[in-house]
């Protein structure tokens, strides 16, 4: 992991496009402007691992749901 120090309106850039900005600081809060192109995806972690979790236990296949569809379309 690369630490870095910056202070309030200092930036660091990502790549070639992408920069990060530190906007305010107040306290232990850091507040940051990511400035990167359309077709990246900037998300929180917090949202990244829910997101992750949730498409894993939708891709997990359980015989049980088939048969439960199964017997839905019978009746």
């Amino acid at each position: 992991m690369l630490i870095l120090t910056r202070k309030l309106g200092e930036s660091l850039i990502i790549g070639k496009d992408i920069r990060v900005v530190v906007l305010e600081v107040r306290g232990k809060q850091v507040r940051i402007g990511i400035d990167a192109p359309e077709d990246v995806v900037v998300l929180r972690e917090e949202v990244h691992q829910r997101l992750t979790q949730e498409n894993l236990q939708a891709s997990t296949f359980r015989y049980s749901d088939l048969e439960e569809v199964s017997k839905s379309w019978s009746s």
